[in-house]
Order: structure tokens, then C-alpha cells, then sequence
């Protein structure tokens, strides 16, 4: 059996974390779905700026929706609208078979709003109505300021991934909103199921403690503040107030592994995949990861509800100078520019490939 169907088979979904033309055109999504047990895709700002910048595929689009007189972000959301919304329709068979749970797709609000509560908002509210598929979240990240548009978002019945979570304190914020909205569902007598994933992202602790612990905790505080988070993550789906909105109808808000690509060229290919297997959790991998999940035997035992030893890891962590909740915090901030850098970066692309289109047609 691949990994990958193991993996499956012990309650973790596998996304990928990539999007681009070539991979619906040339079938390849479509044999990862049959082949390797994907049943979602995940996307974010990077993603499609590299599918867009080395790709030709979109050339035909760019020049038409030019024409249309469409620039800039405009230009952009309906390029990735197109390919959401074609895996997002591969994707419907997973998500009806599983009654919503599974077969999801994410499209991200621009990274320019994420300390902008009532833009978030309004712009989650647009490209949901845009996409016009169910089975399609919206990335929302979970900062301050993103918070009250994940509540306000769930509340308007808006599925959400919560993106640029890095901590355990950082996933309860997300988990508290998204709770809130769905209470605020409820007492509206609104439908309670609305779909969420919480996103926690984790080979970027590592690579930003490389340096600064010693050899034994190399690659190691990533997965410790996961498996603290998942520890957290357990406990509200057993805690009175989660079983209150169950009973009334209510979904979990499911937890999802984001950034499980490994960075270190000495560790294994798939160091975070094994580490954080886990049920009812998401892996998101990167192409390459999920390759290289299907080539190995082996899976190892699944993540202790209980966290194992993540509370010994970050002592030993915080025993070697590092400072958990301040580097989450500035990991987020990180993340939140980068994906910004990213976007930057795409639009210039978008404004030079609609200019050499324009002037060779």
C-alpha cells in the first residue's frame, strides 16, 4: 500500500499545496486524486506567482481579459478563479461523498489586507460569491485584525481556512472566532455547518532556529509547537462548549498542517509528514513532499492526542534562548510580508506579461 492511501486510510486528509494550469490541463491533478489520495488543494500568493511567471499557460487568458480591460488584481482573481473553480468541480465528488467534511479548494484575500479588518471581509464576501462553488475556501489570515473577519465571515456562512497561524495561541484565536460565529449562527437560526480549516505552519520554526539550538533540537521545535497545538485542537473537540454547537448541528473546525515541506537538505523528505500524522487533521504538501510520501513504505505511529513530549522539547527549546511566543509572533509578521512581497511581485508580472501580449498580438 502507498503511503499516502495509509495516511488517508488513518483519518488525515492530504491536500496539495499547489495550484497551476499545467496541472489540471495535462490530467496530473486528476491522477493525484486517483492515484495518491488528494482530496483538496490548498493556494496562497507564491503559488501563483511561480504558476504564473514560468508558465505560458495563461498567456491566451492574460491577453483576453486585457483586452477586456482587466489589470492588476482584478486581472489576477479571475485568472485564479478559473482554476479554482475547474478543481474545485474535480474535487465536488470527494466533498459530497464526505458531506462536506473533505474536497475542499482555498483562495486566498489579497495579502494586502491583512491587518484591514473590514476590506478582509468585504473581499472574502466578493470572491465567495465570485467562485460560485460550495466546496471553495477562503484564506483569511489569522491576525489581529483578521480575527473579527473570520467571526464575521463564518457568521455570513463564508467557508474560511485561516491561514499564518504559527502557535498554539495563535490556533485558540482562530478556534475562538470561528466558534463565535458559528454560536452567532445558531442563535440567528442560521444552518450551523459551515466548512473552516485552521492553518499552522511549521518547518519555517525550524528554519528560523537553525542557528540557534543545539544539534539534538535541529528540526525539532516545528513539530514540538504542533504537536502542543494539536494537544489544544483535541481537547476543545472533547471541551462542553465545541459538544454544545455539535449537538445543535455544528462542524469541527478541522486543524490543517501547513508548511510541512522540509527546508533541511539533511533531514528526511518527509521528517514533517510522518511526525504529524494525525486523524482528523489536514496535511497540505507540497508537490514534491507528496511525491516522495508516495515512494516511502512506513508511516511510524500516529501524533499522541496528549502531545507526547512537546512540553519537554520547548523547555529544552526556551532553555537554549528561544523565546516561543515572541518568534510566533514574528513569524506571522513574516509570513504576512512575504506573502505581500509575493503579491507584488505577481502583479508586476501580470503588468508586464499583458503589455509583451498586447504589443505581439
Amino acid at each position: 500500500m502507498r503511503a499516502t492511501k495509509a495516511l488517508h486510510e488513518e483519518g488525515q486528509s492530504i491536500w496539495l499545496d499547489n495550484i497551476t494550469r499545467d496541472l489540471l490541463t495535462s490530467g496530473t491533478l486528476k491522477r493525484y486524486i486517483d492515484e495518491l489520495s488528494v482530496t483538496g488543494l490548498t493556494s496562497n500568493p507564491t503559488i501563483f506567482d511561480h504558476a504564473i511567471k514560468n508558465s505560458s499557460a495563461y498567456d491566451d487568458s492574460i491577453r483576453k481579459k486585457a483586452k477586456e480591460g482587466k489589470s492588476g488584481e482584478d486581472l489576477f482573481f479571475e485568472l485564479a478563479l478559473e482554476d479554482l473553480t475547474r478543481a474545485a468541480d474535480l474535487f465536488r465528488p470527494i466533498w459530497d461523498r464526505t458531506n462536506s467534511v473533505d474536497g475542499w479548494v482555498s483562495l486566498e484575500v489579497s495579502p494586502n489586507l491583512a491587518y484591514d479588518t473590514k476590506s478582509t471581509l468585504a473581499a472574502a464576501k466578493d470572491l465567495h460569491a465570485r467562485a460560485w462553488r460550495r466546496n471553495l475556501l477562503i484564506k483569511i489570515p489569522g491576525t489581529k485584525e483578521g480575527l473579527p473577519a473570520i467571526e464575521e465571515a463564518i457568521f455570513a456562512g463564508i467557508p474560511v481556512n485561516v491561514t499564518l497561524l504559527f502557535s498554539q495561541q495563535q490556533y485558540l484565536a482562530a478556534a475562538e472566532a470561528f466558534l463565535r460565529g458559528i454560536e452567532r449562527r445558531i442563535d440567528a437560526g442560521l444552518d450551523p455547518v459551515v466548512g473552516s480549516v485552521a492553518s499552522v505552519f511549521i518547518s519555517r520554526w525550524d528554519t528560523a532556529v537553525k542557528d540557534a539550538v543545539p544539534e539534538a533540537l535541529r528540526n525539532q521545535l516545528g513539530i514540538a509547537v504542533a504537536k502542543q497545538t494539536y494537544k489544544a485542537y483535541r481537547q476543545l473537540l472533547g471541551s462542553p462548549r465545541w459538544q454544545k454547537v455539535f449537538n445543535s448541528g455544528a462542524r469541527p473546525q478541522r486543524l490543517l498542517w501547513a508548511s510541512t515541506g522540509t527546508k533541511d537538505p539533511e533531514a528526511s523528505d518527509i521528517l514533517y509528514i510522518k511526525a504529524l500524522a494525525s486523524p482528523f487533521t489536514v496535511n497540505t504538501m507540497p508537490e514534491g513532499t507528496l511525491k516522495a510520501l508516495s515512494e516511502h513504505g512506513e508511516l511510524g505511529a500516529l501524533l499522541p492526542a496528549d502531545g507526547g513530549d512537546c512540553e519537554a522539547v520547548l523547555a529544552q527549546c526556551a532553555k537554549a534562548g528561544i523565546d516561543v511566543d515572541a518568534l510566533a509572533a514574528q513569524l506571522q509578521d513574516e509570513g504576512a510580508k512575504s506573502f505581500v512581497k509575493s503579491w507584488d511581485d505577481l502583479m508586476e508580472v501580470l503588468e508586464t506579461k499583458s503589455a509583451a501580449l498586447a504589443q505581439a498580438s
